[in-house]
């Protein structure tokens, strides 16, 4: 008899709806206690303007159905929405989705969407749960859905309207009908895996992986047929691999179909809009061959909708020029060793020792499921192998999706070592506790989770960054905070800047200047000298987007004591401080604004004032050289791109490799 031969009992039905309870409570005071994270905001609009408009050329970085799902409680709610009126342009994506958002009523909208995502991820905890007991029994699936329920980087990212969550959902549904199917042929587990593979395909971009996957599981099938039978009876090795060979034929065809449908149907992003040679011109530039040309072909035959392959180019080189922080240290592009290290350092220690038990499991077993932790293995090593050579080192959120694998393999290993010695249910048991313990004191601030090792949340900051740490979710408790001080004035230096307003939210201090503002470039004053309170994210404060050393604006901060913490995350600091840089940048910004408005004069005094107040900033320098070159004062802009070339020659030169040969190549030229 099978583990998924038995009736499930009673007592069994309870505990997971006990089980599943905990979680929607959970997800539920996340929702209610944090605010909009980065991405939240462009992913709503730009699902809401698919449902209103029908117009599938905002925000191409991902596809559809997500953004579809999250935002169909929005329909009947009376909103404003702004124009959009460019296509595949991603600053006025995230700009315009802002208004959207704080124009409307942001809690309630955010609060409709995330119930949705929430939703999403009780799914996902129901199929693990199902997947764990019919490959490897009740104790098993009991160990892995209490693993996924108490483990703060689902929770953390469980409630959020992203991709993560729900990839890690779809990618488990089609690993496990697939898995269903290979045991049992037919029509009906074929078409659940071509349906579950759709939804895949129609979440993230990273479910290219999924062919891949499939195939090796098939392989594998084949490859066990030596040890033994088929799964239909007197069936030669030769006709399973035809049938193998035909149903992944099939489940790519209706995967297709469903990642079609998310689209509408639509070949391009909006009607009469036609982005071929937009995808084709933009695919050449990858530095990755295959890649290009197979983006290239697709776009050309017509092959998938036009947003799905920019969306495709879009992640390709947004990883290329994206830094990392790891361990306190920057580094200019992604490392190969940046997921373990997150990893080890962002996950529940009952879960990492559950997995190095694995080796004793096997061992004990002697691999009587082979079949089933090859359908374990092979997703899972994959997706964390693509993952390490990627360039993309933000979050451990891209990891999401190994997760349920990861539980499902450590639920298995519990249940070995339980039957073959009965002891290891209090060991079991412990490491469980400490897992709810340990992520209970984090809730609800599971973003910036790290485990016991390495210090508990407090610390995470000096690790890792980005949505690691910081994204931009703080600002309930910001705003408690300063009521509690009775603040009116404050400066503040927020890493979900622009994206997000911290006004609504009622927090009164004034903007500095970030990587959001210099990219989406708001009006604002940015004094060269100020006065705290002043807050500083660690996002902003950890410089991983500027840069170290002389290229973060806030440097200095790195090296003070903080006044308070809010948290984990938003630094506070009383004091007079010199921010001469993060000036410098701003001016740069209404330097450029001006510029495109035409008026020259206010445009040059900004940019001359920047390089005043940062003589050795490459972007002030570069900004003013080439103004004065449009002003036909070419000898004036020459040695103001001397100076900014020399800059980037000499001050963090591995971090301004890409200013280095643009510049030399405008001095050439």
């Amino acid at each position: 008899m099978t583990p998924s031969d038995s009736p499930l009992k009673r007592h069994h039905i309870a505990g997971v709806i006990f089980l599943l309870i905990i979680l929607a409570l959970e997800l539920g005071l996340f929702i209610h206690r944090e605010t909009q994270t980065w991405d939240e905001g462009c992913h709503i609009f730009a699902g809401y303007s698919y449902w209103s408009r029908g117009d599938f050329g905002m925000n191409p970085e991902h596809p559809p159905l997500v953004k579809l799902l999250t935002t169909l409680p929005l329909l009947s709610m009376p909103l404003d929405a702004p124009p959009h009126d460019k296509v595949f342009n991603k600053e006025q994506d995230f700009t315009i989705s802002a208004r959207f958002v704080f124009d409307n009523n942001a809690e309630e909208i955010l609060r409709r969407t995330r119930m949705v995502a929430a939703l999403i991820t009780l799914l996902t905890a129901i199929l693990l749960f199902l997947a764990a007991r019919e490959m490897f029994g009740v104790t098993a699936a009991f160990v892995a859905l209490a693993l996924f329920v108490f483990e703060p980087n689902m929770l953390a990212h469980g409630a959020v309207i992203t991709t993560d969550m729900a990839m890690s959902c779809f990618l488990l549904a089609t690993v496990y009908a697939f898995y269903r199917y290979a045991k049992k042929p037919t029509a009906v587990r074929l078409v659940l895996a071509g349906l579950a593979a759709g939804l895949a395909m129609a979440t993230k971009h990273s479910s290219i992986l999924l062919p891949p996957m499939l195939i090796l599981l098939a392989a594998g099938e084949l490859i066990r047929r030596s040890s033994v039978e088929s799964s239909v009876p007197h069936e030669t090795r030769r006709r399973q691999a035809v049938r193998l060979a035909v149903a992944l034929i099939a489940i790519g065809a209706i995967a297709g179909m469903v990642l079609w449908s998310t689209y509408g149907f639509h070949l391009q992003p909006r009607p009469g809009v036609d982005a071929t040679q937009r995808i084709m011109d933009s695919a050449a530039r990858l530095k990755h061959p295959f890649q290009a040309k197979m983006i290239v072909t697709f776009a050309r035959w017509h092959l998938l909708p036009q947003s799905y392959l920019y969306g495709l180019t879009d992640v390709g080189f947004t990883a290329e020029f994206s830094h990392s922080y790891l361990l306190g240290t920057i580094h200019p592009h992604g490392v190969w060793y940046y997921f373990p290290v997150a990893f080890a350092i962002k996950t529940t220690l009952g879960l990492m020792i559950l997995l190095a038990l694995v080796p004793v499991a096997v061992l004990w077993s002697r691999v009587r499921r082979g079949r089933e932790l090859m359908f374990v293995l092979i997703p899972a090593g994959i997706y964390l192998a693509v993952a390490m050579l990627s360039l993309m080192n933000i979050g451990i959120r891209h990891l999401l999706p190994v997760y349920p694998f990861l539980m499902l393999l450590a639920g298995w290993a519990a249940a070995t070592l339980i039957e073959h010695r009965r002891a290891w249910v209090y060991v079991v048991a412990l490491l469980l506790a400490w897992n709810a313990v340990s992520s209970l004191r984090a809730a609800p601030v599971y973003i910036s989770y790290s485990n016991e090792l390495w210090g508990g949340p407090p610390q995470t900051y000096r690790y890792l960054s980005d949505s690691n740490a910081d994204w931009g979710q703080q600002l309930h408790s910001v705003r408690q905070y300063l009521d509690a001080r009775g603040v009116k004035n404050c400066w503040f230096a927020y890493f979900a800047d622009v994206v997000v307003e911290p006004s609504y939210y009622g927090v009164p201090c004034k903007p500095l200047t970030t990587i959001a503002s210099v990219w989406l470039r708001p009006e604002r004053e940015v004094p060269a000298a100020i006065d705290g309170p002043v807050l500083i994210s660690t996002g902003v404060l950890s410089g991983y987007e500027f840069g170290p050393g002389e290229l973060n604006p806030y440097e200095q901060f790195r090296h003070i004591h903080p006044t308070a913490v809010i948290e984990n995350a938003v630094f506070v600091f009383d004091g007079h401080f010199e921010i001469p840089l993060a000036a410098a940048r701003n001016h740069v910004t209404r330097s450029q604004l001006a510029t495109e408005a035409g008026r020259l004069d206010e445009a040059q005094q900004e940019a001359e004032t920047a390089v005043q107040l940062a003589p050795r900033s490459v972007e002030a320098q570069a900004n003013l050289g080439f103004l004065l070159m449009r002003m036909n004062r070419l000898e004036e802009g020459r040695a103001a791109l001397e100076k900014a070339l020399a800059s980037a020659e000499t001050v963090q030169p591995e971090f301004q490799a890409g200013w280095a040969k643009g510049l030399r190549g405008a001095l050439q030229h």
